[in-house]
């Protein structure tokens, strides 16, 4: 394979997959790391890629994508986020402190997911009157359009789960009434 069908290969691919990270990236496509990154790097230099760093990982897009849609795609891609969006988008708020038991993780995972939402503007955080924290999402129809975007690999998806059984495991469910 040539460097150009290498990195005509990767600009591709995430033309198809918006919000792919690196190593989603280098695991579907087969290639090196080292590859991987020069063809990235040169593909965002000549402006026919974006990139937007979220929590620890860097998501490739095309060009096009506002901040905002590429954060969102960024947490739909992330199977946690993604059930906790989609629940929100079905019933417009949901109680943070049912979503541990409702999606079979830890307060802390929970926790961290919602923050990380909040914090990127896709959802908010609102209070009932005791105190009980709800999330919404802050664009419900321009979210609901970009899950038509996404859909998450299988070895995405394995990630999180392992994720849930090792938080399982070591941190356990606690005290369910505690707000996340």
């Amino acid at each position: 394979q040539t460097m150009s069908d290498a990195r005509d290969a990767v600009r591709d691919h995430v033309e198809s997959h918006p919000g792919v990270y690196f190593n989603e990236l280098t695991r579907e496509l087969g290639i090196a790391t080292g590859q991987a990154q020069y063809h990235l790097r040169r593909l965002r230099d000549s402006g026919a890629l974006d990139s937007e760093s979220l929590r620890g990982r860097t998501h490739y897009f095309p060009t096009g994508y506002e901040p905002w849609e590429q954060r969102t795609i960024a947490l739909l891609r992330r199977e946690t986020a993604r059930e906790i969006i989609v629940r929100t988008l079905d019933s417009g708020t949901v109680a943070a402190s049912d979503l541990p038991t409702d999606l079979g993780v830890a307060r802390s995972t929970v926790a961290w997911h919602v923050s990380t939402l909040v914090d990127a503007d896709v959802a908010e955080k609102t209070y009932d009157k005791d105190g009980r924290s709800h999330i919404r999402l802050a664009s419900p129809e321009e979210t609901r359009r970009l899950l038509d975007v996404v859909s998450p690999s299988l070895p995405a998806k394995l990630l999180d789960r392992f994720t849930r059984l090792v938080d399982a495991n070591f941190t356990g469910h606690g005290d369910d009434t505690t707000d996340a």
